[in-house]
């Protein structure tokens, strides 16, 4: 398979000034109208160039030269009757990122990587066992969501989710430009939008401050600092009184509900003592955070295993006596590695310690 040049746009970099630019420099003799046929072609009706009908054959396959697609797909793995579809997707500098498309009765939810790998470190979790690479751009972000449409067909993606590789809110920049082309450009809700951090204090600060009010998801996993040094390790730099504070300071300015999130390790976090101490950090926000409590997946570095589903359901009992909304999140796609946690995109990963 070739590879684009490093230094070449790809078709979801621009935005529309850009397009128009682009179009203005490369096509000067198209007429105007036709910008508009593209733009609806890659957002409204999304298509891979050679379906974009509207347009003659020749400019069609010239803007596929000029705006090459960022993502080349390696893979595609399928679970649960089609209902969960895992990409693994070869970037230009032959790093790899993987996307999950879910779909259910109401939703057609896309799990959309920041960068390939990670570097937060979080031992259970895969992206974080094989490290960084490096972040991803603005169109290799888009570019996810648009694919995962295209494969959709005629539903339509209803929400997004930036809880794939890596960490979101190290690649804000980039993020939040992908966020605002998503509200703007393919018309998605920022109520529909969700970015997941593991609490990097300067950027949950940095999306406060931007006009979208998205959802804030916390990968919260202790819920005191000497636990959660150990399982997220860039806790000892933001630790939980820093954290929570700021997320205080988001709902304030947002007014969107927080969630956490709380992956269930058996003999770890799954505890009456952690139960009532999560409920402590969840009620210090009001309205009090929402929990989201996953059982571990399995990853092929960290091998001790999830909480049992019984001792799982008995926690959030414990958090709904504690006044704390939970819900336990059913796992989708763990037979193909697409469950949270799970992304890895084909990469080694290291053996951590469990203890």
């Amino acid at each position: 398979m070739s590879q684009r040049p490093v230094s070449q746009t790809t078709r979801y970099d621009l935005d529309r000034a850009g397009l128009e630019s682009l179009v203005a420099v490369e096509f000067p003799h198209v007429e105007r109208y036709r910008i508009d046929q593209i733009w609806s072609s890659m957002y409204r009706h999304p298509a891979d160039p050679e379906h974009w009908t509207t347009l003659p054959v020749t400019l069609r396959e010239a803007l596929s030269q000029v705006l090459p697609g960022a993502l080349n797909a390696a893979t595609e793995s399928v679970s649960e009757g089609g209902q969960t579809i895992k990409f693994l997707w070869d970037l230009h500098d032959r790093n790899r990122i993987e996307t999950v498309l879910m779909l259910s009765a109401r939703r057609v939810t896309v799990c959309v990587s920041s960068q390939a790998g990670c570097a937060m470190g979080c031992g259970f979790c895969a992206t974080g066992q094989a490290g960084f690479e490096r972040h991803l751009g603005v169109g290799e972000i888009v570019e996810q969501v648009i694919r995962a449409q295209i494969r959709a067909g005629q539903r339509r993606v209803t929400n997004v989710v930036f809880m794939g590789m890596g960490e979101p809110l190290a690649n804000e920049a980039n993020v939040y430009g992908a966020i605002e082309r998503l509200h703007g450009d393919l018309g998605l809700s920022a109520r529909h939008l969700t970015v997941s951090t593991v609490g990097i204090v300067p950027g949950i600060r940095a999306l406060a401050e931007r006009p979208l009010p998205v959802n804030l998801a916390v990968s919260l996993h202790a819920a005191n600092d000497r636990l959660r040094d150990e399982l997220v390790p860039i806790n000892r730099r933001y630790p939980l009184d820093a954290l929570m504070q700021t997320c205080a300071d988001y709902l304030a300015v947002k007014n969107r509900r927080i969630s956490f999130e709380w992956a269930m390790i058996d003999g770890v976090n799954d505890t009456s003592a952690d139960a009532r101490q999560l409920a402590g950090l969840a009620r210090r926000l009001r309205p009090s955070a929402h929990v989201n409590l996953i059982p571990l997946n399995p990853t092929p570095g960290y091998p001790t295993r999830g909480t049992p589903l019984e001792r799982v359901h008995a926690f959030r009992d414990e958090l709904e006596r504690l006044g704390v909304n939970a819900t336990v999140r059913r796992n989708r796609g763990t037979d193909i590695d697409a469950a949270c946690g799970q992304l890895a995109a084909g990469q080694p990963v290291q053996i951590r310690p469990t203890g």
